[in-house]
């Protein structure tokens, strides 16, 4: 069997233990939690500590023209990770340091691989918390929170991974390095290129080092949750609090199907008679019970019922435990294809009655859950992955949500990130202007489309590679 030459000259840079080649460990690194999209074998995984690998990585890459993607802990949704044909995977969380916590700034500087976990902890230490709280929190890294711009359950009031980043190293696709952004809270020098690279999904460069803001700890959160007859009444409750200006530190919505789904894998005497169950938090210190009063009434208001508030911090890490078990409980029942809309609140109610809708007349179980503060919206479809048909469908089922989020004025991605699961439906979102705009960027960082190739990009750039992989196969016959 022929060794590709890259692979050879990547043997003489890494040592043995940073280079994976053998096809049963490649295997663990095809894809992300999007197991349903497109993936291949790469030619080989890379495992470096350090920027340095990473630069001489990225020159090889484009010696050899070879595709590079970026990996982390392979939490994502939507494909961004996924290896592609003839392509090197260049996985990032060995690289998992925390250089510094500032204490009188706020601030960390941290290396790619360190999971928000890690960094929470860390920052404890020092009466400080990073904010951003995505489900995956245990295990996903900062760089690839970074990649996707990952919101989470605290978004509603603290914001997504975006508000957090002062700063990025990042090396481009030529292995040029370059600091970006800054550690002061304020700064207008130039044009902010820290933020292109924040949501970029690994497709213009590979970060290697971030500094970000850290919050003082504040007090312990009070929870709430009401239960509704449908998901529906439950989105109208949600547009209702935010009407009326309040800012909970969480609002989120796990619908009947998940509810079922959750207390069947972990037993935690959920009432099924509920048709949603809505959870609310507050950490407004001694104003917290009177805010969460007054999101009780509005529930009530709505059709809410059963409306309790936790008595203790155990009973509710258990209500925040069900919303966080959603996924790994809609796993259970199959393979979860899931959705990130995000729409205006005042259209939260009928995207929710919409994607029941879809529901009914494909006749798919699609399970809706939340960050119902801000209106982002998960819906996931249960597939079955040996049915073609029903793989089929759930992809029918997703472009159809996502076509009505951007007809109510939403998005068809608030967290998760386009990646392979979205590519075909950016171009749709993007006026014309912008998605040349968007072609011009990628192309003057990344000529030859080695980066992350076919991720994110709109239907210009996606046609481009194909004609490259074309091209490739045409070579090999």
């Amino acid at each position: 069997m022929t060794v590709h030459p890259i692979v050879e000259a990547l043997r003489e840079l890494l040592p043995s233990n940073a280079l994976v080649t053998d096809p049963d460990l490649l295997a663990n690194y095809r894809h992300d939690s999007a197991a349903l999209c497109e993936s291949h074998l790469p030619l080989a995984v890379t495992l470096p500590d350090d920027e340095s690998a990473i630069t001489q990585i990225m020159k090889l890459s484009l010696e050899h023209r070879v595709p590079v993607v970026p990996q982390g802990a392979l939490t994502g949704l939507s494909g961004a990770a996924n290896a592609v044909q003839d392509c090197i995977v260049v996985n990032t969380r060995r690289m998992n340091r925390i250089l510094h916590i500032d204490a009188a700034n706020h601030t960390a500087v941290v290396q790619p691989g360190v999971t928000n976990r890690e960094l929470r902890l860390a920052a404890a230490e020092f009466g400080l918390t990073y904010r951003p709280d995505p489900s995956s929190w245990e295990s996903s890294t900062i760089g690839g929170n970074i990649a996707t711009n990952a919101g989470g359950l605290c978004c509603v009031k603290y914001g997504v991974t975006q508000r957090f980043v002062r700063g990025l190293r990042v090396i481009l696709p030529d292995g040029r390095s370059t600091s970006l952004g800054r550690r002061t809270v304020k700064g207008v020098a130039g044009l902010n290129l820290t933020e292109l690279f924040i949501g970029s999904e690994g497709t213009l460069g590979i970060i290697t080092e971030a500094t970000v803001g850290l919050d003082p700890q504040g007090a312990p959160g009070l929870t709430m949750a009401a239960s509704f007859a449908d998901a529906t009444a439950a989105g109208r409750a949600v547009t209702a609090v935010r009407k009326a200006g309040i800012t909970p530190s969480l609002l989120e919505l796990i619908d009947r199907t998940v509810l079922r789904a959750v207390d069947s894998f972990a037993r935690m005497g959920i009432d099924h008679t509920a048709g949603a169950l809505l959870i609310a938090q507050s950490d407004a210190g001694s104003a917290a019970p009177t805010e969460l009063a007054a999101i009780a009434d509005l529930c009530s208001d709505a059709g809410g019922f059963d409306v309790v508030v936790a008595d203790d911090e155990q009973e509710a890490e258990q209500l925040i435990a069900a919303r966080r078990l959603a996924y790994p409980a809609l796993e259970s029942l199959g393979s979860p294809l899931i959705d990130d809309v995000c729409v205006p609140i005042s259209a939260l109610a009928e995207m929710i009655d919409f994607t029941e809708q879809v529901a009914d007349e494909s006749g798919l179980v699609i399970g809706v859950v939340g960050h119902a503060g801000d209106g982002n919206l998960h819906p996931t479809v249960v597939v079955d992955p040996g049915d073609p048909g029903s793989v089929e469908a759930a992809h029918h089922a997703i472009d159809r949500i996502a076509e009505r989020a951007l007809e109510l004025g939403g998005t068809i991605t608030g967290e998760h990130g386009v990646g392979l699961l979205k590519v075909g439906l950016l171009e749709r979102e993007l006026d014309p202007v912008a998605a040349q705009l968007q072609r011009q960027i990628k192309e003057l960082l990344d000529p030859h489309y080695l980066l992350n190739p076919g991720k994110v990009l709109t239907r210009g750039a996606v046609s481009e590679w194909s004609k490259v992989q074309g091209q490739k196969d045409n070579q090999r016959q």
